[in-house]
């Protein structure tokens, strides 16, 4: 009997927010026996491609194209291998959550650890997705300077388009509904959309540099870092939260698997989604970077708020943003879905499922929805808090709690080559994280002195 047999009452499986589907259970949910491949790689892509994409055009301006590329490639491969090692290692301790396998591994501490380490990550997550959309419906001011959101430009200044009131709309007649499914492949429409409007995000940019390529007006791109002194050299490593970040999606891994039709197709799943997700990731980064080169932002959404150059340049800048906010919108439940699993695995540990418990899958969900709404309304820029985030708790989940676990080997099944690619893997992780973090000081602490 494995740790999580004996300490959780839940299942006899660990089981998550929703149990793996059995006969009373389908019966109960209207005939329903099993989710499809085709849905369960739209969720898990979902998953993936979320604030992210917008952030790795960047990721090319400060590695250069050809580095930068290579690395988003890296990234995949790297999350492709520590999720085929936590799917072994799932059947292997006969657990059905990613804290059942932690707690197998590490006890009571480690489940509890990961589990808030998946709400630190997702919390952050959700009201940075928030903030994004506020900023792009209603707009944002920074130093002094106030940037219009895309209902000032369309209706001008009202009270009702005022960024809480946008907010609280959008909070009540989008994500209200979306997160109070309790099966994570109801969502597979949304998901599919979602993925959608991610692949028109790359079209248009795409359509835009072959235009201005035909025009002539796009350089060469930098192939290679700008290296000018110690500190440009530092912050390459700033990178790797962005990375990770983006590819982060072991916390749905087990919501979706347990649910599938065919539980064996789970690897297949895994590998069609980051091969998906890969291609838009490097067609938007390359495309976004070869647009706006050393001019692109943090944030390469903020450069679509600007002339173009090309004809129905307004135009095309609106579509884009408006079609970002909508596939936000669409990815925020099924992050939300894993946070609300796992904030419950933290105070009710030993209760029974919290789709059986109406009155606590309720609870839970209002409290976290306005702790999001809030944090969204009250702190007016995270992005720094992101990068922190990123750099530890996203990737703890990502990749240190995966490679500890195969290192730990509970179950005696982990290959030499497990044992190397977890040794470089934490490796990596720890030391790639620590100096992004001290980069992140020191560049704050920089910007303060220079102030």
């Amino acid at each position: 009997m494995t740790y999580s047999d004996r300490k959780h009452r839940r299942s006899h499986k660990t089981a998550p927010l929703l149990p793996q589907k059995d006969a009373a259970f389908s019966h109960s949910e209207a005939g329903f026996d099993g989710a499809s491949f085709s849905g369960a790689v739209f969720n898990l892509s979902t998953t993936i491609v979320g604030a992210g994409i917008m952030a790795l055009p960047a990721t090319l301006k400060q590695l250069g194209a050809i580095p930068g590329l290579i690395v988003i490639i890296l990234a995949a491969i790297l999350t492709e291998k520590s999720i085929e090692m936590l799917l072994r290692f799932t059947r292997a301790s006969k657990s059905a959550s990613y804290s059942g396998i932690a707690g197998d591994a590490f006890g009571v501490f480690g489940r509890t650890l990961l589990q808030a380490c998946i709400v630190i990550n997702n919390l952050g997550t959700l009201v940075v997705y928030m903030i994004i959309i506020g900023d792009v419906l209603s707009g944002t001011s920074s130093d002094g300077v106030h940037y219009s959101g895309v209902t000032e430009e369309w209706f001008g200044q009202h009270w009702w388009n005022s960024r809480s009131n946008l907010l609280l709309l959008t909070t009540l007649l989008v994500f209200a509904p979306l997160i109070s499914f309790k099966r994570v492949d109801s969502l597979r429409y949304t998901s599919a959309l979602s993925v959608a409007l991610a692949v028109v995000f790359v079209v248009i940019t795409a359509g835009i540099v072959i235009v201005k390529f035909i025009n002539g007006s796009i350089g060469m791109p930098r192939l290679l870092p700008k290296l000018i002194d110690q500190a440009s050299f530092w912050k390459l490593f700033t990178t790797v939260p962005v990375l990770v970040t983006a590819y982060i999606c072991h916390h749905n891994i087990h919501p979706i698997e347990n649910e599938l039709r065919d539980g064996s197709q789970m690897k297949s799943i895994v590998r069609t989604s980051i091969v998906l997700c890969s291609t838009v990731y490097i067609a938007t980064s390359f495309f976004g970077f070869l647009l706006f080169g050393d001019h692109t932002l943090d944030d390469v959404l903020a450069n679509f708020d600007g002339e173009l150059g090309i004809p129905y340049g307004s135009l095309l800048n609106d579509v884009v943003r408006v079609s970002y906010v909508i596939h936000l919108m669409l990815v925020f439940p099924i992050v939300f879905f894993s946070l609300r699993l796992n904030m419950d695995g933290l105070f009710f540990p030993y209760a029974i499922p919290i789709a059986y418990d109406n009155r606590r899958f309720f609870s839970v969900t209002a409290a976290l929805i306005c702790l999001i709404f809030l944090g969204a309304n009250c702190v007016p820029s995270i992005w720094d808090a992101f990068q922190f985030t990123g750099a530890t708790a996203t990737v703890s989940v990502g990749f240190i709690f995966p490679a500890a676990i195969v290192l730990r080997d509970t179950h005696g099944i982990a290959t030499k080559r497990d044992r190397l690619v977890s040794s470089v893997m934490i490796l990596l992780a720890v030391s790639s994280s620590s100096v992004a973090i001290c980069s992140d000081i020191y560049s704050i602490f920089n910007i303060g002195v220079e102030a």
